[in-house]
């Protein structure tokens, strides 16, 4: 608790509520909300207490965010319960429900989570993070939170018969509780979005162990196209490759202004071969699972580059058809192992013909590495100075593209997917078998689980946690390295047996990775990936304001379902917009890249264009559709993007849009000047409570119809918008069927849709001025844009017309109920185009020296 003298409780003391009365009551086992009950049978050791009666911990947390949470105070509580023995794992029900909508989200892997509804407490998931009820009788919104207390954290778990259960474990036997008073909380507001942004201040100064969105800086790239090499390399990833890609994209009239150079570059071995040498002939993603890093520099593909190497007349040609056939061997291979352990579960005891097409196998993939990564020991690379490695490459690289602002790497949150190799640095780090959590067992099967189960984690000693992040990370920055994506971050709950807990181990690992990222990369440079649970969330997100909201971007099914390669797009899409509600008000939502040639990019990019994160691409070499990219980019790299971030509309939030063979997810967000809803038909798969897995529903994979509204848009959620949402007439543009509406937000009847499977429309919403008695005027941007709203920077209206900046060359549409007397163009007088149905078109250029901005003027 905060001493008696602290300006928390100092600050709590004299900020009064509006109400006094809190709307939640418990008695004669109800749970109650307003009067009305939420949840029945509940047990008499479960206990609710007012936010307001216990005090917050020590907070760094700002005056007006107290102010904030105090004031509504009255609105949310905590649940806690006791049990009559210490337990490091306890299980406990908090009433039962049965004929209420609700949402929830739950984790369907170790590191991802997805929505899930339902109607009764039996319905949910193991490993629920939270789950929001409809309380039509109150028209309000309930959020049930589990927390961190102590060294326990937790979450809900279905019980029998509509119960509800709460879970708690600290990951270790050696630490046990039996009481609890805050181990999950409880708010009510009339606006689901405001409850959101409520709750989770209220947690966050009741915890003080992480902060929000609004609290911190976001790192540069959210605002700008980029480039990740992952899927176009995989583990294959070398400079001249890289180098290949960024110069294809530049020469395509789209330059990143960000480079990841994800998975493969870094130094790791596998136990049992030689300790000073690179793993070899690393392909796909698993074969790398059990290595660990030996040493914190690149490995040795990187290190061998030459400064100026790919500058000069003769710089070395890459051929694009290659990592692709190293990937279809490495299929090959893969496929192969998976017969052998399908073999040996069938009961087959000999192997031998299996063994040999493996061996087989494998020794066409080393002949077609050929001497490449035959690599010498480190001591003979010479690569401390400066015309080598990935200093002189990443020098390189900005020498040769300019608008080339961030480099970023991506690293595991333990090093490498296996850890660290005891030994072979200054570090204390020791292979810690691996215990799966208990509440893992509802998991979806997971390669990569069953890899890091199989070699365990190389663990550094989290006393040394700072030392080890700092060791990595001061290496990188001096090689001209920006940021880090940061990923498998959710393993620290398998390997805290003796380290006191997941709780207090998390704490170690967080604190000693963000002062290492405000050390050395501006306090902003991060990535967060595969960390979708709630540990992560309340734990190391104090410095973290990025990451990523979806499940990877799967090009295809990896189980083999050949419509995989289209189902799998929509239930990315409902990752993205369903996890964003909760982890939108702790970091910027990433919703991750895609590849512009895959058979669904135009879907994926028609979510990205108005997701409020930015855009990149996994493009292969040669691999790319610039037309479509064109769409979401700027030629200087920059984006039309969203003001706020992308959340499902009120109608979509209790519904199924993956397989209920009705809903249209509808995703609505802010432009500067307008609003947008996105509907996109995501149905044909799901996930499968009795089989643990997302699978296909073919017989939803068909056009569904719909209705948006100028009311679908959440106006209110940002200060800036809300005098727009009360506009009382509204232009609305199309972008797919490219058509122009009139409409009110109180008499005009919802727009009918049709969307076929696996595409999507995009609403524009501009509100409408009226310019002296007759004239109505309403910009919509360029309509070569996915989000035409997004590229209106600047607009002013006066008596005698209008002034718009617009960014981007193409061509610009606003209705105009009355054709203007003149149209100014950078100061010049021009033509334009206008129809009796009110559509006003101009073409504008991209003019470089004014960095992409038209200055457009009206005259009526």
């Amino acid at each position: 608790m905060a001493p008696p003298n602290n300006p928390v409780n100092s600050t709590f003391s004299v900020i009064g509520s509006e109400n006094s009365v809190n709307h939640f009551d418990l008695s004669n086992g109800k749970f109650n909300v307003k009067g009305i009950p939420l949840l029945s049978e509940v047990p008499s050791n479960v206990t609710f207490s007012p936010f307001s009666s216990i005090p917050p911990q020590s907070s760094n947390a700002p005056l007006h965010l107290l102010q904030r949470v105090q004031t509504l105070s009255y609105k949310g509580g905590f649940f806690g319960f006791s049990k009559g023995e210490p337990s490091e794992k306890l299980r406990n029900s908090l009433g039962k429900f049965s004929d209420r909508n609700f949402l929830s989200i739950f984790r369907f892997k170790t590191w991802w989570s997805t929505m899930w509804v339902g109607r009764s407490g039996s319905d949910l998931q193991l490993e629920t993070q939270w789950v929001l009820f409809d309380v039509p009788e109150i028209r309000s919104y309930v959020l049930i939170l589990p927390l961190i207390e102590g060294s326990f954290r937790s979450a809900l778990q279905p019980g029998v018969d509509g119960h509800t259960m709460i879970y708690a474990e600290s990951g270790s036997t050696q630490v046990k509780a039996s009481k609890f008073d805050a181990i999950a909380y409880v708010h009510v507001s009339e606006n689901p979005y405001s409850l959101m942004k409520e709750a989770y201040s209220s947690v966050r100064v009741h915890l003080n162990t992480f902060r929000l969105l609004e609290e911190k800086a976001v790192p540069g790239l959210v605002n700008k196209f980029g480039w990740c090499t992952w899927d176009a390399f995989y583990l294959t990833v070398d400079p001249i490759g890289v180098w290949h890609g960024v110069k294809e994209f530049s020469e395509g009239g789209v330059s990143p202004r960000f480079l990841i150079i994800d998975d493969g570059w870094q130094s790791i071995n596998i136990d049992g071969e030689n300790p000073n040498e690179d793993a070899k002939n690393l392909v796909l993603g698993g074969t790398q699972m059990t290595a660990r890093l030996y040493r914190f520099d690149e490995c040795e593909k990187f290190r061998r580059y030459q400064v100026g190497l790919m500058l000069g007349p003769k710089a070395p040609a890459f051929d694009p058809k290659r990592p692709k056939m190293l990937i279809a061997k490495a299929i090959e291979v893969e496929q192969a192992e998976k017969a052998r352990d399908k073999a040996i579960s069938s009961g087959v005891t000999d192997l031998s013909l299996f063994d040999l097409k493996i061996k087989k196998l494998k020794k066409e993939l080393g002949e077609m590495f050929g001497g490449e990564e035959n690599g010498t020991s480190s001591e003979t690379c010479g690569c401390k100075a400066d015309n080598n490695g990935m200093k002189a490459f990443t020098r390189d690289l900005r020498s040769k593209f300019k608008g080339l602002d961030d480099i970023y790497v991506w690293h595991a949150l333990c090093g490498a997917w296996g850890g660290v190799k005891p030994g072979s640095t200054h570090l204390d780090s020791k292979v810690i078998p691996v215990t799966v959590s208990p509440g893992l067992d509802g998991t979806m099967n997971d390669l990569a689980v069953v890899k890091i189960v199989e070699g365990g984690i190389g663990l550094v000693h989290p006393d040394q946690a700072g030392d080890f992040y700092d060791s990595m990370h001061s290496h990188l920055n001096k090689m001209g390295i920006t940021g880090v994506k940061v990923d498998v971050i959710h393993t620290l709950e398998y390997v805290s047996e003796e380290y006191r807990g997941r709780v207090e181990l998390g704490k170690a690992y967080y604190r000693g990775l963000s002062n290492s990222i405000s050390k050395n990369f501006n306090g902003t440079g991060i990535i967060a990936s595969m960390q979708q649970c709630n540990d992560f969330f309340f734990l190391g997100t104090q410095q973290v304001s990025f990451g990523r909201v979806g499940d990877d971007f799967w090009f295809q099914d990896p189980n083999g379902d050949p419509m995989g390669v289209y189902w799998l797009q929509g239930v990315h899409m409902i990752h993205c917009a369903y996890n964003s509600m909760w982890m939108g008000q702790i970091i910027q939502p990433d919703w991750d890249m895609f590849q512009s040639d895959h058979l669904c990019a135009k879907f994926h990019a028609g979510s990205r264009a108005i997701c409020g994160g930015p855009v990149y691409v996994s493009d292969s070499v040669g691999g790319h559709d610039f037309h479509l990219i064109k769409k979401l980019v700027f030629p200087d790299g920059t984006i039309p993007k969203c003001q706020h971030f992308a959340l499902p509309t009120r109608d979509c939030l209790f519904k199924n849009p993956l397989f209920d063979n009705k809903t249209i997810l509808k995703i609505w967000n802010l432009n500067k000047y307008g609003g947008v809803v996105g509907a996109f038909n995501c149905q044909g798969a799901g996930w499968d409570p009795k089989e643990q897995r997302i699978k296909g529903h073919p017989e939803c994979y068909k056009p569904m119809s719909g209705s948006v509204h100028v009311n679908d848009i959440e106006w209110d959620q940002k200060m800036e918008a809300t005098g727009m949402g009360e506009g009382v007439e509204f232009a609305v543009y199309l972008d797919q069927a490219e058509e122009l509406f009139l409409l009110t937000p109180t008499s005009s009847d919802p727009i009918q849709t049709t969307i076929q499977p696996s595409t999507f429309e995009i609403f524009c919403f501009v509100p409408i001025k009226n310019l002296g008695p007759t004239a109505k005027f309403a910009p919509i941007g360029l309509t070569n844009m996915f989000n035409s709203g997004g590229t209106l920077q600047e607009l002013e209206y006066d008596e005698r017309g209008v002034r718009i900046k617009v960014k981007g060359g193409g061509s610009f549409l606003a209705y105009s109920s009355e054709k203007p007397k003149k149209c100014y163009l950078n100061g010049t007088e021009v033509g334009f185009e206008w129809g009796a149905d009110g559509k006003l078109t101009l073409s504008l250029p991209w003019i470089e020296e004014a960095g992409g901005i038209s200055d457009v003027g009206f005259l009526f």
